[in-house]
């Protein structure tokens, strides 16, 4: 087996060279041990891999003497509300974004609680080692009852809740599912609501043939943009292949970043929670904070990755956390993230305002960035430690993830990948000319530190 298809937040791989029925099997033998529940939920999206290799792991799951609760196609979000509903532990077969010959699994406790590589991924992998090298005792399989239940509609109530629907506006909406689960749930959550909806790329299906599912990059949002402006849309919604993430075109077709987005969300979250405890992670723009704490709200920054905000999110009670990726958390959604909740938070903003989205993002804009940029470098510690010794004395430092350094009138954070060789880099400054400046001089420091 593979081992390096355990990656930090979840199982990933090509399929079949590195993913294949065999290791999904054994995996889910070693989360079922791993778990310890009577029954374990079980989802997949449309790839081509996803119905073989949920199979697979279902045998391995029953193998532990653990039954099985498969609520078959669904996206990410809707497996973690089936876990957070039902009680039970989730394995979800997806790969997101990645391309169409990868798959994975992203799996939770129950309740939706996540799990990483410092929180059970590494113990479910030595279990699934052990279950093939037959290390793992045998089991009693005589109560394994294995059942499916039909989870859409109470998912679609369920984020009906978090907005009043008899406000909503008769909005324009152009929604770009990707060929992803987005075109499962995103209809069935928004068109009994009275919009205007027009779909992209609705039918599911695993080759992604009109373009990949990663609205994170410029080049995947060319047709929503297109089409916003063609309708004459109120806003733009562009889901990735799991459905979790969305990400946002205006009235003018102009893209939102996960910042702004996640300043939008707070500020109609604060309107009804006031003093809320917000989070926001710390590749988020400093307007995030900011707008917080000017209405009232305490901010909290966090570390990136969904398991240190929900985690944080257990620990402080907050209602809200955004990630400038596109990953917005919600404490009554099991504290999981949901990009359909995020999407629906926005139509009821632009349903209570007379201001169009184009206007309304005017005054939360006050920063400039410079996006994630990523560089090959031979030992990312090296360099961390060398530009840490660079600006000592320019400004504030943390290590909170990796190093931010904040030298008042900008700031940047370098983290080093998970996976791959890379420094990534995010800087913000006051003006885009200020960002292409500074931007300059950090990478420059990168290069130095690199030889």
């Amino acid at each position: 087996m593979d081992t390096s298809i355990f990656k930090a937040y979840d199982v990933r791989g090509v399929v079949p060279s590195e993913l294949d029925a065999e290791s999904a099997r054994a995996i889910g033998a070693g989360f079922a041990r791993f778990c310890d529940s009577a029954e374990i939920v079980v989802g997949y999206d449309m790839r081509t891999s996803s119905v073989e290799l949920s199979e697979a792991f279902i045998e391995g799951v029953n193998s532990q003497g653990t039954s099985v609760v498969s609520i078959g196609l669904c996206s990410t979000d809707m497996l973690y509300f089936a876990s957070g509903r039902l009680a039970a532990p989730g394995a979800m077969f997806t790969a997101s974004h990645n391309p169409a010959q990868y798959n994975g699994i992203k799996l939770c406790r129950s309740g939706a609680a996540p799990i990483s590589s410092d929180s059970g991924l590494d113990a479910i992998k030595d279990f699934t080692l052990a279950f093939l090298s037959g290390a793992l005792p045998a089991v009693e399989r005589s109560g394994v009852k294995n059942r499916k239940e039909e989870m859409l509609d109470d998912f679609v109530k369920h984020l009906h809740s978090f907005i009043d629907i008899s406000s909503l506006k008769p909005l324009k909406v152009v929604c770009d599912t990707a060929n992803g689960m987005g075109g499962l749930v995103v209809p069935a959550a928004l068109e009994q609501l009275g919009l205007g909806l027009t779909f992209l790329y609705r039918e599911l299906d695993g080759t992604f043939p009109n373009h990949p599912a990663d609205p994170i990059q410029p080049e995947n949002l060319i047709d929503l943009k297109s089409e916003v402006i063609a309708r004459k849309a109120d806003v733009g919604l562009a889901f990735d292949g799991d459905a979790d993430r969305v990400f946002l075109v205006d009235d003018k077709a102009a893209p939102l970043s996960g910042s702004l987005t996640t300043a939008i969300v707070a500020k109609a979250i604060l309107s009804s929670h006031s003093g809320a405890t917000i989070l926001y992670n710390l590749i988020c723009s400093k307007a995030v904070p900011e707008l917080i704490s000017k209405l009232g709200g305490v901010p909290i920054r966090t570390r990136v990755g969904h398991s240190f905000i929900k985690s944080e999110m257990a620990r402080t009670g907050a209602v809200f956390g955004g990630e400038h990726s596109g990953h917005y958390y919600f404490r009554d959604n099991y504290r999981a993230d949901s990009g359909l909740v995020a999407a629906l938070m926005i139509l009821q903003v632009l349903s209570n305002s007379d201001e169009s989205l184009s206007e309304l993002r005017i005054p939360l804009e006050t920063y400039a960035s410079s996006g994630e940029v990523n560089t090959k470098v031979k030992d990312a510690g090296k360099v961390t430690e060398f530009i840490a010794n660079a600006y000592s004395n320019r400004g504030t430092m943390d290590r909170l993830d990796g190093l931010t350094v904040d030298l008042g009138e900008w700031w940047f954070n370098v983290r080093p990948s998970n996976t791959e060789p890379l420094l990534r880099l995010n800087l913000e400054a006051k003006n885009p000319q200020e960002v292409a400046s500074r931007l300059s001089e950090v990478l420059a420091v990168i290069s130095k530190a690199d030889r």
